[in-house]
C-alpha cells in the first residue's frame, strides 16, 4: 500500500487496521471511499487536541496544594507492614530510595523509582518519612507540590492518549473527543492522579501500550519496516513499563498477548500467502519485542532497585539471612560471626522469636487427657534473656571418620550434641508423644555423663540454601535440627504448655522435617562481645538473579497475604456500579473531605454501552446464522477489530480481581474502566455514525448522521461536565459543603461520606 492512500484513509478515518483481511476492496472502492474526503482533518485535529489537553492539565492541577498534609489510609496486616493506598506509603518509599535504605513492598520498582527521581530533582533529601496522619508538609519543608505534579502530569495526559487511540484505530474525531471527555471529567482519575499514588503511572503506561500497538498493528501491511520494528519495540517497551509499576499489569500482557495470538492466527492461514519460513519470521519478531524486551526492561528497574537500596533500612526483616548480608551496616552484616564447636550459643525461633530453653522441672507423669509422658526434663520456647536458654555446642565423635578439633567451624550436614548449660544434660527426642500434640515427639534432655542413649541425642545441622562448605553462623544462618535417629525436625509454635509448664511455649518434633516453620538461628555466642569494634566485613555479593527471584517470591507471597478487612474494602461486583467509594482525607475544622468517587453518569454509561455492545454481537452472530446479515461488512470489521479489542481488556483488568483472596478497592478499577471508555466510545460510534465514511464537517454527505451524532456527543459531554463538577467538592476537598450541600451528593446510600446532616439539620 503506498503512503498516499495511507494518508487518504487516515483522512476519512478509514484505516489499514480496519481493511477486512478476507475481503478485500478492489482499487475503484478504495478510490470512491478516497474522494469522499477532500479536506484534511489534520490541523482540526491538533487544535482540538490541544484543546482537550490543556482542559485535562487544568482539572489535575487544580487545587493541587490542598491539602498541605499527609493524605493517609491504610490498612494493616501482620509482620508490623502495612499496604496502602496514600501518601504515606509510597512517599516514605520515596525517602528511603534518597536515603539507599532497603525497603520491602508488594509492587515493583518502577513508580518509586520515579517519585525518588522527581523528590531528587526537586532537592529533596528524603529526610521526611510520611509517618503520621496530617503531619504538615510546608512546615517540614517538603516539596509536595512538586511530588503530586508527577502523577497529575501523567494523569492528565490519560486525556490525549485516549484521542490519539481512537483517531490511530480509525475513529472520527467527534468520537475520539466523545472518549476523551469521559476520562476528561471522570472525578476518581482525578482524585486518584493529584495525590502521591501509583495508579497514573500505571494507566498511563497501559494506554502507551495500547496506542504503540495500535500503530504496530496499523502497519502489518509493511511487515519488517523500520517504522514496523520501531512501534513493535515500543510496544514491548511500554509493557515492560506497566508491569515495572504494579504487577497487575500483567492483565495489560495478557490482552496485548490474546491480540497477538489472533493476529498470529491470521497470519498462519494460508489464504495470506505466507510461506512458513516468513511466519517463523513474524513469530520470533513478536517474540522478541513482546516478550524479550517487556521481561529485559522489569528485571532492569530491579536491577536499579537493588544498586540504589545498598543500605540496611525497614526491609531487612523480610529477606533472607543471605540477602541481608548484602546491605550495609546490616546486623547480618555487622555481627554474624562463625559458630565453631564448644562455643555456647542461644538458639532462637525464626517464626515465633522464642529461645530454646530447658529447666530442670520436669513433665507430668499424666497429661490431662490421660496420656503419659517420659517424665523427663522439660525443654520449652522462652521469649526473655534466661541462662537456661544457653547449650555448647559438641561434635557427634561417633559420626564422624576423623576427630573434630575444638576449635573447628560447624557446617552444613555435620552431626552435634546440645548440651544445656545448667542442669549438664544433652538434648534429646524419642518416640513419645509431645504434651500438646500426640502426633509430634517430645523434647526432653539427658545426663551428658551417661552415653546408654547416645545415638537419641544426635542431631544434623541442615543450613538453609547450603552446601557442604557453608559455615553455620550467628544471625545469618537459618537452619533445620533434624533428630540423627528419627528424623524429626527440631520445632515450636504458638501453644502455651498448661500451669506445670509455667504457660511457655511448646517445643517438639515435626515428623515434616523440611516445612519453613523449623527453621531456627543462632542469636548470639555467649562470651562473644558483639559491641567491640570487629574487623570491617565488606557486603557479601550474591548473583543479581538469586535476589530478584527471592523478592518476587516474598511480592507475590505478601500480595495474597493482603486479606485483613477494611473499612473501605469493596468486592469487583460493585465497581463499575459506583457503590462506594473511599475516604482519602476529612478535615473536621471546615467539613472538608477528599472521597475518592467517580464520575457516576460515566460509569453507569459505560456499563450500559457494554451491555449494548454485547447483545450487538450475540444479535450478529445468530442472525448470519440464518443467512441475514444486520451490520456491513465493514462495519462489522470495525466493531469486530477494535470494539473486540477494546473490550477484551476491560475483561482482563476486571475480571481476575474475582479470583483473588485479598482485600480489594475500588481504584482497583481504574485500568479496567479507561478501558471501558473505550467501548463506550465504539458502541456511541456505532448506534449514532454507524459508517466507514466519517465527514469531519457538518454538510454534504453524511449531513444527517453528523448532526446527531454532534447532538448527542455535546449533550452526554455536557452531563458528564455537570457532574464532574457537582461532585468537585469531594473531588478536590475544597471548599467545605454544609450538611445539606452532602446530603444532597450522596446520590446512594453506601456512598459513606463523612460529616453526614444530623437530624434537623436539613
Amino acid at each position: 500500500m503506498s503512503d498516499q492512500n495511507q494518508v487518504r484513509q487516515r483522512q476519512i478515518g478509514y484505516t489499514e487496521s480496519e481493511i477486512p483481511i478476507q475481503e478485500e476492496f478492489d482499487d475503484r472502492k478504495k478510490e470512491a471511499i478516497f474522494k469522499k474526503r477532500e479536506s484534511n482533518p489534520d490541523v482540526v485535529s491538533r487544535i482540538i487536541l490541544a484543546v482537550l489537553t490543556l482542559l485535562s492539565f487544568v482539572t489535575r492541577f487544580y487545587s493541587i496544594e490542598y491539602p498541605a498534609q499527609v493524605v493517609y489510609v491504610a490498612i494493616f496486616i501482620s509482620f508490623n507492614w502495612s499496604t496502602s493506598f496514600d501518601e504515606v506509603h509510597f512517599g516514605k518509599f520515596a525517602s528511603y530510595y534518597l536515603k539507599r535504605m532497603y525497603f520491602f513492598d508488594v509492587h515493583p520498582p518502577l513508580a518509586k523509582m520515579m517519585f525518588a527521581g522527581m523528590g531528587y530533582l526537586l532537592g529533596y533529601d528524603g529526610h521526611f518519612e510520611f509517618d503520621n496522619i496530617g503531619d504538615d508538609y510546608i512546615s517540614n519543608n517538603i516539596p509536595y507540590v512538586g511530588l503530586r505534579a508527577l502523577p497529575a502530569t501523567l494523569g492528565a495526559l490519560f486525556v490525549p492518549l485516549m484521542y490519539m487511540i481512537m483517531i490511530e484505530s480509525g475513529y472520527p474525531i467527534i468520537t475520539a473527543i466523545f472518549a476523551a471527555a469521559l476520562v476528561l471529567f471522570d472525578n476518581a482519575l482525578i482524585c486518584q492522579t493529584q495525590l502521591i499514588l501509583l495508579d497514573s503511572m500505571l494507566i498511563f503506561f497501559m494506554l502507551c501500550t495500547f496506542y504503540s500497538y495500535v500503530r504496530f498493528y496499523k502497519l502489518r501491511l509493511r511487515e519488517f519496516s523500520n517504522e514496523w520494528w520501531i512501534w513493535l519495540v515500543t510496544s514491548g517497551v511500554s509493557l515492560g513499563l506497566t508491569i515495572s509499576v504494579k504487577m497487575v499489569g500483567l492483565f495489560t500482557v495478557m490482552t496485548i498477548g490474546v491480540a497477538v495470538l489472533i493476529d498470529l492466527w491470521n497470519l498462519l492461514d494460508i489464504k495470506r500467502g505466507l510461506t512458513m519460513t516468513q511466519f517463523r519470521k513474524h513469530f520470533a519478531a513478536r517474540a522478541i519485542g513482546l516478550i524479550v524486551v517487556p521481561i529485559s526492561v522489569y528485571l532492569f528497574f530491579f536491577y536499579i532497585h537493588f544498586i540504589i537500596l545498598n543500605t540496611s533500612g525497614p526491609g531487612d526483616a523480610f529477606m533472607s539471612p543471605a540477602f541481608q548480608e548484602t546491605l550495609r551496616g546490616n546486623v547480618m552484616n555487622l555481627q554474624s560471626f562463625e559458630i565453631r564447636y564448644n562455643d555456647t550459643i542461644t538458639l532462637k525461633h525464626k517464626d515465633t522469636s522464642v529461645f530454646l530453653h530447658s529447666h530442670v522441672e520436669h513433665y507430668p507423669l499424666r497429661y490431662e487427657d490421660g496420656r503419659i509422658s517420659s517424665q523427663g526434663q522439660q525443654v520449652t520456647g522462652y521469649p526473655h534473656e534466661d541462662d537456661n536458654n544457653q547449650w555448647r555446642i559438641k561434635p557427634a565423635e561417633n559420626f564422624f571418620n576423623t576427630s573434630r578439633p575444638e576449635n573447628d567451624t560447624i557446617k552444613h550436614g555435620d552431626f552435634i550434641l546440645l548440651e544445656h548449660i545448667k542442669t549438664n544434660s544433652h538434648l534429646l527426642t524419642h518416640d513419645v508423644a509431645s504434651p500438646l500434640m500426640p502426633t509430634n515427639q517430645e523434647f526432653t534432655t539427658f545426663p551428658a555423663d551417661d552415653k546408654s542413649r547416645y545415638n537419641e541425642t544426635v542431631f544434623q545441622v541442615y543450613i538453609h540454601d547450603g552446601d557442604s562448605n557453608t559455615v553455620w553462623k550467628t544471625k545469618s544462618s537459618f537452619v533445620r535440627i533434624i533428630h540423627y535417629d528419627t528424623k524429626v525436625a527440631l520445632w515450636t509454635h504458638d501453644a502455651a504448655l498448661p500451669e506445670w509448664g509455667f504457660k511457655q511455649q511448646e517445643v517438639n518434633g515435626n515428623k515434616n522435617n523440611i516445612e519453613k516453620s523449623n527453621f531456627w538461628f543462632a542469636n548470639e555466642i555467649i562470651g562473644k562481645n558483639v559491641t567491640e569494634p570487629s574487623e570491617q566485613k565488606e557486603p557479601r555479593k550474591i548473583p543479581f538473579l538469586l535476589k530478584y527471584f527471592e523478592l518476587q517470591r516474598l511480592m507475590i507471597s505478601h500480595n495474597s497475604g493482603l486479606t485483613k478487612p477494611h473499612p473501605y474494602s469493596s468486592g469487583p461486583i460493585n465497581w463499575p456500579f459506583l457503590i462506594r467509594g473511599i475516604s482519602f482525607w476529612t478535615n473536621n475544622d471546615d467539613r472538608e473531605q477528599i472521597y475518592l468517587l467517580g464520575n457516576p453518569f460515566n460509569w453507569w454509561l459505560t456499563v450500559a454501552s457494554m451491555a449494548v455492545l454485547v447483545g450487538v454481537l450475540l444479535a450478529d452472530v445468530i442472525s448470519r446464522r440464518r443467512g441475514i446479515k444486520p451490520i456491513s461488512d465493514p462495519v462489522r470489521n470495525r466493531l469486530y477489530n477494535s470494539g473486540c479489542f477494546f473490550f477484551l481488556a476491560w475483561l482482563f483488568h476486571y475480571i481476575p480481581f474475582y479470583l483473588m483472596g485479598r482485600s480489594l478497592f475500588l481504584h482497583h478499577y481504574l485500568p479496567a474502566l479507561v478501558c471501558s471508555y473505550m467501548v463506550a466510545s465504539v458502541v456511541f460510534n456505532f448506534m449514532f455514525i454507524n459508517s466507514v465514511n466519517y465527514p469531519i464537517s457538518i454538510s454534504g454527505a453524511g449531513a444527517v448522521v453528523d448532526y446527531i451524532s454532534f447532538i448527542v456527543a455535546i449533550t452526554i459531554i455536557c452531563i458528564s461536565f455537570g457532574v464532574y463538577l457537582y461532585l468537585s467538592p469531594l473531588t478536590y476537598g475544597t471548599p467545605g459543603l454544609d450538611p445539606s450541600g452532602i446530603y444532597n451528593r450522596r446520590w446512594l446510600d453506601t456512598w459513606d461520606l463523612h460529616f453526614q446532616p444530623k437530624k434537623g439539620e436539613i
